[in-house]
């Protein structure tokens, strides 16, 4: 069904606007290329890496044959030692500008593929501005999720950097980082296999999911970063023996940088509970010791992470009486259905027929690319780690499974590339990666081995290229969608509503940034109130009326019943071509009238 806008502009103009639209971004995307170059290269790349270099000893010398060999010879490269975060760096940045071209040049528009990005946005620039924590400037706000990647953001706008090359080159930065990071974990889980922590760190970069991330404007990449660099950082201090020996500054330091991922994400602190527990598991091992020495160590540990966390924990409380961000409940009540009417075993691991978006199963969709030709690696790695006692590997094993059992009993939705499930992918490739290596190593040496053998690597590196292109192609597409949707409301909203107005909105990100009107989040972000109610429309509605809202803007197969209210009056509907080719329908601007 065609869209009528009813804001004087017809269909065909609308249309001829978005044809020139798409004309005027792909000019600018070379300007903003540029600038993400330059940003990175001026900026990151001096500062940064010397940062690094000074904090606990990022880059001791780690020696790596640059040569990786399967089967005795029947595949070996030799490569330059990626010891350096430099050229990963370099590499990050490559990736990332494809997905962007293809995004500017293929569909016309550049921008971030996802809403929430433009929460963070949004709170990342009033804090720049007033110093404040707030969605709405002046009023302090609980929503959100990632306030380190909310602090990163706003140093651009204090810089006055243009806040698009900022955030792809911060995204960039942690994808760089992450790939260096596995290899150098690598090569401290697996000193016996030299050549894995070069490969896994490959693939970390390729693989789609987590270049998606690095230029979404979204944590994750960040996320993914931390949870890397603190479990090499802890195991770094406990072979260097500094952990063991009781007081210190490494228990505080690694405490400091489990606050940092705390920080990112809440959920980071399972990660540092089963770094405490392969300490103590350590301890016993050892042999008997001073329950002093465990008791200190862990003091050091949340110590550390207490000086990170504890303002923001306070922050929360004293504006909500809650501990953590209003996000965490709110998604959790808005997708209660899903917990009460879909069974775990579907929830965990999806259906027998073709994937449902929303829930494809937390441990089936973080295997859509590349990673899966990795599966029967990562069962081998597993046996492997019992088998051969490799109990370091545990608090890794223990983490993404967990990791994903949590999404699977609290959230488990698998929307947007499974966007809450992708930290799990680098430990999976870190993993799978090995035991890939270990499996075709075993093979006998018969011609037909070998030939499986160099066909499975190859075919690991041709797959992960080729889901490199389609990665990229869903980057552009989800970015189109966001830009002719959300941020289309949210500029007309700017040019047609008066300053004054209350709106009432889902989402809110892209409104909250280009129209900086007064806004209640009816997804319950950044307005706790309606959590209780939140899927019932009718009650919503009541609230909207109560709080006196001037405008609701949403997505009408969003709330069904409510946007049949004949209160609601539609003043503007985007009228996008792509959304109803893809099953959707597009947003709309209701006036609530008397």
């Amino acid at each position: 069904m065609k869209t009528k806008l009813l804001d004087q502009a017809t269909v065909p103009k609308k249309k001829e606007k978005v044809a020139n639209r798409a004309i005027a971004n792909t000019q600018d995307a070379i300007k903003w290329f540029t600038r993400v170059i330059y940003t990175i290269s001026m900026t990151f790349s001096p500062v940064i890496f010397r940062v690094i270099r000074r904090l606990q000893g990022f880059l001791p010398t780690v020696e790596m044959t640059g040569c990786i060999n399967f089967s005795g010879g029947l595949l070996t490269f030799h490569v330059l030692r990626f010891t350096s975060p430099l050229p990963w760096l370099g590499l990050a940045l490559c990736l990332g500008s494809l997905y962007l071209a293809v995004s500017a040049w293929r569909f016309g528009f550049v921008g971030f593929p996802l809403d929430d990005a433009w929460i963070h946005q949004t709170y990342a620039r009033n804090l720049a501005r007033s110093g404040q924590l707030a969605f709405t400037p002046g009023v302090p706000s609980a929503g959100s999720t990632s306030p380190l990647w909310s602090l990163l953001l706003s140093l651009g706008y204090l810089l006055r950097l243009p806040f698009h090359p900022w955030t792809y080159g911060l995204g960039l930065l942690f994808l760089g980082l992450t790939g260096w990071t596995v290899r150098r974990l690598a090569a401290r889980l697996f000193p016996d296999s030299p050549g894995v922590g070069l490969w896994a760190g490959l693939f970390t970069v390729f693989e789609w999911h987590l270049i998606w991330a690095a230029v979404s404007g979204m944590e994750t990449i960040l996320f993914v970063w931390l949870s890397l660099i603190l479990v090499e950082r802890y195991l770094a201090t406990v072979v260097a023996g500094r952990l063991s020996s009781g007081p210190g500054r490494q228990p505080i330091a690694l405490g400091l940088l489990a606050g940092l991922l705390v920080l990112t994400r809440p959920e980071g602190i399972g990660l540092v509970g089963l770094i405490g527990l392969d300490i103590a598991r350590r301890g016993w091992q050892a042999g008997p010791a001073p329950l002093r020495v465990l008791l200190q160590q862990w003091a050091g540990i949340i110590a550390g992470l207490l000086l990170i966390v504890g303002p923001y924990v306070a922050f929360h409380l004293q504006l909500t009486g809650l501990p953590f961000p209003n996000t965490l409940y709110a998604k959790q009540a808005e997708y209660r259905a899903i917990l009460d009417n879909v069974p775990l075993w579907q929830r965990l691991f999806g259906n027998l027929g073709p994937p449902v978006e929303t829930v494809q199963g937390v441990f089936r969709v973080i295997f859509i690319g590349a990673q899966l030709l990795l599966l029967p690696g990562l069962i081998a790695a597993g046996w492997l780690s019992l088998k051969e006692r490799r109990w370091a590997t545990g608090p890794i094993w223990a983490w993404w499974v967990a990791y994903l059992l949590l999404y699977g009993l609290r959230l488990p939705v698998t929307y947007q590339h499974g966007r809450y499930q992708i930290p799990a992918i680098a430990w999976v490739v870190l993993l799978g990666v090995w035991g890939t290596a270990r499996l075709v190593g075993l093979l006998p040496q018969a011609m037909l081995y070998r030939v499986a053998g160099r066909v499975l690597v190859i075919s690991l590196a041709l797959l992960a290229g080729a889901f490199v292109l389609v990665g990229a192609q869903a980057y552009g597409r989800d970015v189109r969608f966001i830009e002719t949707e959300m941020v289309a409301v949210a500029k007309w909203l700017d040019q047609h509503v008066a300053p004054q107005a209350l709106l009432a909105a889902h989402d809110i990100g892209a409104i909250g940034y280009f129209s900086q009107r007064r806004l209640i989040d009816l997804a319950g972000l950044v307005t706790p109130e309606v959590i209780p109610f939140i899927r019932d429309e009718s009650a919503l509605f009541d609230f909207m009326i109560a709080r006196q809202v001037d405008y609701f803007i949403t997505f009408p197969s969003w709330y069904p019943q409510l946007t049949q209210q004949r209160r609601l009056q539609l003043r503007y509907q985007t009228g996008a071509i792509w959304t109803p080719q893809m099953g959707g329908d597009n947003m709309a601007v209701y006036q609530i009238v008397d």
